[in-house]
């Protein structure tokens, strides 16, 4: 390589690297203000589904009256911001008596901010985001969705079967939709040894809004929904 073609080289390797730097500060940030603004509205749920389901589907019906419920009932409720079930989830909320959370993603398509948040919190990075729906929840409630939904499932289930944060109620909504899913991981999943039998219990599959709520207070029954002291130390 020639001596002008080195010093090029390395400029632009700098650049890529200034660039990458700063993206540890834009991480920062992110997590900062995301600490700073949600460790105030404890006890919340995290609420997912399809950021594709209209205004008058079935599901957005659904999403929107858990949340209602689940907002009178003195829970923030936290969605991923942007429309579809989300923007059932804050309408639900925003019209209830606890806070309405958005947590936006920023994405070249697809995902605009509802307008029913009272805390809309803007994301870069799906995984700085993902820590916010696990933070500070007490509940996860997992409406029909694809690959985001999905993932947030995994994700959740992971770290709880990992010990990796609280075990705290999961609940699946809308049986038809999720009972094939349920069936490949008993049948397949269970037999292959990829999971244990027990693994299958980290998890409620429901259909109603009150039976979700009922699920989140019968497991809260006999401690608060604030973490104790050994779940503090996971969390951290």
């Amino acid at each position: 390589m020639s001596e002008p073609n080195k010093f090029a080289h390395r400029a632009i390797n700098d650049t890529l690297l200034n660039r990458e730097s700063w993206k540890i500060f834009q991480i920062m940030a992110e997590f900062t203000e995301g600490f700073e603004q949600l460790s105030q509205i404890k006890p919340s749920v995290s609420i997912f589904g399809s950021s594709r389901t209209q205004p008058g589907h079935p599901h957005y019906q659904l999403a929107e009256d858990i949340a209602r419920a689940l907002s009178d009932a003195g829970f923030a409720v936290v969605s991923g911001g942007g429309p579809g079930i989300m923007e059932a989830v804050n309408k639900g909320a925003y019209e209830g008596k606890s806070p309405s959370v958005g947590l936006n993603i920023l994405l070249p398509h697809e995902q605009t901010a509802n307008a029913y948040q009272d805390i809309s919190l803007n994301f870069r990075h799906f995984f700085s985001r993902k820590v916010m729906f696990v933070k500070y929840a007490s509940a996860y409630v997992i409406l029909p969705g694809g690959f985001g939904t999905l993932d947030e499932l995994a994700e959740i289930l992971t770290l709880i079967q990992t010990g990796k944060t609280r075990r705290i109620p999961v609940i699946l909504v809308h049986s038809p939709f999720w009972q094939g899913l349920l069936e490949w991981l008993k049948n397949t999943l269970v037999p292959e040894g990829m999971i244990a039998a027990e693994d299958l219990e980290l998890f409620k599959l429901l259909d109603n809004v009150q039976d979700v709520v009922d699920a989140i207070f019968n497991h809260y029954e006999y401690h608060g929904v604030g973490p104790q002291a050994d779940d503090r130390g996971i969390l951290l």
